[in-house]
């Protein structure tokens, strides 16, 4: 896996109430790509960050049905990581790569 598929798998950190208390139990939140699967998720976690994970587990939360001026549409669905790391283990998403 080269530097910019790890990109396109690992979207952007989520940055949420629930998801800084996650980070208490070294726990990260990620979206990543909807067709994206744990191991590749592993994989590039582990090549951007320089970290060790021990576990992944994803969820996809489903688009809205929302309307605008009458006309009916819906809003993408999203995939989430949430990464386990290996004891010893951070990532600091609060700066840049």
């Amino acid at each position: 896996m080269n530097k910019l598929s790890a990109y396109d798998i690992v979207r952007n950190p989520v940055v949420t109430e629930k998801s800084t208390m996650a980070s208490e139990h070294n726990q990260v939140v990620f979206d990543v790509a909807i067709d994206a699967n744990k191991t590749d998720i592993k994989a590039a976690v582990e090549q951007l960050f320089s970290v060790k994970v021990k576990a992944v587990n994803t969820l996809v939360r489903k688009g809205k049905v929302k309307r605008f001026r009458g006309k009916v549409g819906t809003r993408n669905d999203v995939k989430k990581a949430v990464v386990t790391l290996v004891d010893g283990q951070s990532i600091d998403i609060s700066t840049g790569l």
